[in-house]
């Protein structure tokens, strides 16, 4: 009879010891928590640089505002899979969720390159000049990208490198948005090249960060 009771005595003591677990918000709300930090970053940058050189580029350049929301797209599909892919069970096909953003953002922005033969005398952006973009989504990158991260790590998401892949591309294109705010030139082939190398490398650093960064560390 007390043989017979002790797998049940086990469970009960096993039991006690169990510490409950908080359940994790909904991907969608964890996103829009993301999304806040980038607002806030934005009506910082609207506050210093103001909106209406941006709005006047845009009417100018059309092509450069459908590349901007091309970019909001990607951050934002980007981000909801990379917390979507923290929940178990979760294909990892949602991955290519951001693609069709991806396409706009790229392509609209390869129609500015065009900009020198469309509309002869636009301004666009030196050597120097496309150096300072490039340094300026990689640093606005990082903080995003260490936010995701540690939203995220609770989560102990089952594709690591997967996730982290989209939480490098969210950040950049975050930044490549943001970056409109206060981007005063056309976008020309030396421009576009230069966004390209920086984001390829938010991504890139995310990935091989990825398993490590997105993995507790066992006790």
């Amino acid at each position: 009879m007390s043989e017979s009771r002790l797998p049940e005595s086990l469970i009960q003591s096993l039991g006690v010891q169990l510490t409950p677990v908080r359940r994790l918000p909904p991907p969608w709300l964890r996103t829009v928590s993301w999304l806040l930090v980038v607002a806030v970053i934005a009506l910082g940058l609207l506050w210093h640089y103001g909106a209406e050189h941006m709005i006047r580029r845009w009417i100018a350049e059309p092509d450069i505002a459908v590349a901007g929301v091309g970019a909001i797209i990607t951050a934002v599909s980007a981000a909801w899979v990379a917390f979507t892919l923290g929940v178990p069970g979760r294909s990892a096909w949602w991955a290519w969720l951001p693609v069709p953003g991806l396409l706009l953002w790229v392509g609209a922005s390869g129609l500015g390159c065009l900009r020198g033969v469309v509309i002869p005398g636009a301004q666009v952006a030196t050597a120097h000049q496309s150096g300072d973009c490039l340094v300026f989504i990689i640093s606005i990158s990082i903080p995003l990208s260490a936010l995701l991260v540690w939203l995220l790590r609770r989560a102990c998401p089952l594709r690591p490198v997967l996730t982290a892949i989209m939480i490098g591309l969210a950040s950049a294109a975050a930044s490549a948005a943001l970056l409109e705010i206060c981007h005063g030139f056309a976008v020309a082939v030396t421009d576009l090249i230069t966004h390209a190398i920086a984001v390829g490398i938010v991504v890139l650093a995310n990935a091989l960060m990825g398993g490590r960064l997105l993995q507790p560390a066992l006790k």
